[in-house]
């Protein structure tokens, strides 16, 4: 079985500027999850895809291959990840002049993640036959059943109502029958997803759009390993808790 890693990233980042070069404790962002990668020994291939010439040269630096620059359609606000993983999967069969049954790829944007994650994740994947992509997950801090609220002509409500099974359902009216719940832990449990780790099997990446459908899986990561960089306050975090484990390897 052949297994790809791809990652995904843009020069033009809007909430951090420069993002992928940012320094984390002597290394650039990106380079944080090419180690990861490349120290998982799990990838035929580890590649860089990327519309930067001067991210494609740190990507080679830090060991990952990258020949190509990603056309700019792929690669503004508007545009899709699906797509841009796809075409560097593309590119890749093309120029290794080889089919890949795998597609395992790791956003930069969530650098907390450890290799025993993506070992694991994969080995969950892998496992499940009937799964055909998979996407990394955490426990939501909020949950829309509980403590979320929505504003609708003026009037505050909770975001998603449950609706009541019961057998008096003729005898009361229709909005009677939706209710809260009361206390988190009787709600459902719902998920956020923490863009850490997407896999996919080759069929469904060439020929689906979208990330969600019956055949999909998560895999549960902690919250603490979760962060995903979309500000200066979330790069501060990282930073700050990667400081703390290099202490307790001392």
């Amino acid at each position: 079985m052949k297994i790809i890693c791809t990652i995904c990233v843009r020069g033009n980042s809007k909430g951090v500027v420069n993002k992928a070069l940012k320094n984390i404790h002597g290394i650039p962002l990106i380079g944080v999850t090419i180690k990861q990668a490349l120290s998982s020994k799990l990838f035929d291939e580890v590649i860089v895809s990327t519309d930067s010439k001067k991210i494609q040269k740190t990507a080679i630096k830090f060991g990952a291959k990258s020949w190509f620059l990603r056309p700019k359609i792929l690669s503004n606000d508007y545009s899709s990840k699906i797509l841009a993983i796809r075409h560097a999967f593309m590119q890749s069969e093309k120029y290794f002049k080889k089919s890949f049954d795998i597609c395992l790829d790791l956003d930069i944007t969530s650098p907390l993640r450890n290799i025993d994650d993506i070992k694991k994740a994969l080995k969950l994947f892998l496992k499940n036959k009937k799964i055909q992509n998979l996407f990394s997950v955490c426990e939501a801090r909020r949950n829309p059943y509980f403590n979320m609220v929505e504003v609708k002509n003026r009037k505050v409500s909770i975001v998603k109502k449950y609706k009541k099974k019961n057998n008096l359902k003729n005898t009361l009216t229709p909005s009677s029958r939706w209710s809260s719940f009361y206390r988190r832990q009787s709600a459902p449990k719902v998920f956020d997803m923490n863009a850490s780790i997407y896999i996919w099997r080759r069929s469904k990446l060439l020929k689906s759009n979208e990330l969600f459908s019956k055949d999909t899986g998560i895999f549960l990561m902690p919250q603490e390993r979760s962060i995903d960089i979309d500000s200066y306050f979330d790069l501060f975090l990282v930073k700050q808790i990667l400081k703390n484990e290099n202490k307790k390897n001392f």
